[in-house]
């Protein structure tokens, strides 16, 4: 197995550099959890970079990444420290559940950022938010398409208006090296109410971008391998280690998208498949009741690209159908160099 490594520093113990612990979510309204989290610390001095897998555990890809990388990075050539939260969402991931927790019913990534006195999901965000996020300078949340999510590669950018913030992620997410970037302009703005793992970074101050590689429940090579290198081309780019992939040189803007929601519940047939380009009313899916007749036609609200359609036959409305984006410019006012 390669290393990451930009040095020759040495520790007497290395368990003086790598560390394994589990952060105990004690029972409260209900059950509780523990977090599994690997803490790498360089040989020399330099940002603390935050991964984070699992926040919805149907999406195996980024676990397996952080499983690799783990093997993978040298404390010795390394400049700061790295944090892996190895699974979120350990109640979901055990369980096999998309989105939602099987303890509370709730979507974690949705809870940002928790409450100590809360249920389960709101707690495991809590801790994320205090003992991880908190004292990172750097979050990536990993995520895939879920157990019900036929997806293509891409990554979400935020712009906040903060131009220094703002130009910091967009060197993020170049630095990631997936091709097609989400612009996102919507996210909450206020700390105390987050909702989403990497806005409850940003919202304090931090640059963190979400990621999206793999789908279907799958736990495909490719997928995994796209994470990792994606982890090793920001640790480059923060210049944690020397060595890794380069940025995407052209990417593909998406800007505005749309995520829609199913209007119905019932059985869903797919219409089309990601990474096909679509125009506006182009019919993403159809649906019908549990006799077969067809209740509703979905559109697509604008023309662009299918990022993820949903794949599987249950469907509950205002649960999601699929995202199009349009392709546009880089956004405004940024210094995309790298």
């Amino acid at each position: 197995m390669c290393q990451i490594s930009s040095g020759a520093v040495r520790y007497r113990d290395m368990a003086d550099a790598i560390e394994s612990r589990t952060i105990e979510v004690p029972a409260g309204v209900d059950a509780g959890t523990t977090i599994p989290v690997t803490t790498i610390r360089g040989g020399r001095p330099g940002p603390v970079l935050a991964l984070i897998a699992a926040n919805h555990g149907y999406e195996y890809p980024p676990v397996l990444a952080l499983q690799k990388l783990r093997s993978m990075i040298d404390p010795g050539g390394l400049r700061g420290t790295v944090v892996m939260v190895h699974v979120a969402n350990m109640p979901s991931f055990l369980g096999r559940t998309v989105y939602f927790s099987p303890v509370d019913g709730k979507n974690l990534n949705r809870c940002y950022p928790g409450r100590p006195d809360g249920t389960v999901c709101e707690r495991i965000a809590h801790a994320i938010t205090t003992e991880i996020i908190e004292g990172s300078d750097c979050v990536l949340d990993l995520h895939c398409g879920d157990g019900n999510e036929w997806l293509r590669p891409y990554v979400y950018q935020t712009v906040t208006g903060k131009p220094e913030l703002d130009a910091a992620m967009a060197q993020l997410v170049r630095a990631f090296g997936i091709d097609h970037i989400l612009v996102d302009r919507n996210r909450p703005t206020d700390p105390a109410r987050s909702m989403y793992c990497s806005t409850t970074a940003i919202t304090r101050g931090k640059p963190a971008m979400t990621v999206e590689s793999g789908s279907l429940g799958q736990s495909d090579a490719q997928s995994v391998a796209r994470i990792v290198d994606g982890v090793r081309g920001v640790m480059r780019h923060l210049k944690m280690v020397e060595a890794g992939p380069a940025p995407v040189a052209n990417p593909v803007y998406l800007d505005p998208s749309a995520v829609i929601a199913s209007p119905a519940t019932g059985i869903l047939y797919w219409e089309v498949r990601p990474d096909q380009r679509v125009t506006k009313g182009t019919v993403l899916a159809r649906i019908t009741d549990f006799f077969g007749q067809e209740v509703a036609a979905v559109e697509s609200p604008l023309e662009g690209v299918v990022l993820y359609i949903v794949a599987t036959p249950p469907i509950t409305q205002g649960q999601p159908i699929g995202c199009v984006g349009t392709q546009a410019l880089p956004p405004a006012g940024q210094n995309m160099e790298l």
